[in-house]
């Protein structure tokens, strides 16, 4: 019998609202096959799936707007097409915001 291909993603992600001194929320979320306790699995997948590198940090010197976008924080651990994941998510400036909204809907959408 053949072994069974991995999925895509087999990701966990971890959003703590308010800040790290508050409650969290953690989904599980699958790719090719989608499964997983995320609330937008589909949307979740399709949006990895099609956007390059979407674990990506914000580079290092970048130059970003001084602006806060609120305490949350994001953590996604896990795999990614093969590769070990782990990244972290805030809202400290115009360069993290831009990067949180680039995985919508993995992560909530800030402007609801």
């Amino acid at each position: 019998m053949a072994p069974l291909a991995a999925a895509l993603a087999a990701l966990t992600i971890t959003i703590w609202p308010q800040g790290t001194d508050g409650a969290s929320q953690r989904w599980t979320l699958r790719c090719a096959p989608t499964g997983g306790s995320h609330p937008s699995r589909s949307a979740a997948c399709t949006k990895l799936l099609a956007t390059p590198n979407p674990f990506r940090p914000v580079p290092r010197g970048s130059v970003c707007t001084e602006i806060f976008g609120g305490p949350d924080v994001a953590i996604v651990t896990g795999r990614f097409r093969g590769a070990r994941i782990w990244a972290k998510f805030q809202l400290r400036n115009g360069c993290e915001i831009s990067r949180w909204k680039r995985v919508v809907p993995l992560l909530p959408s800030l402007d609801a």
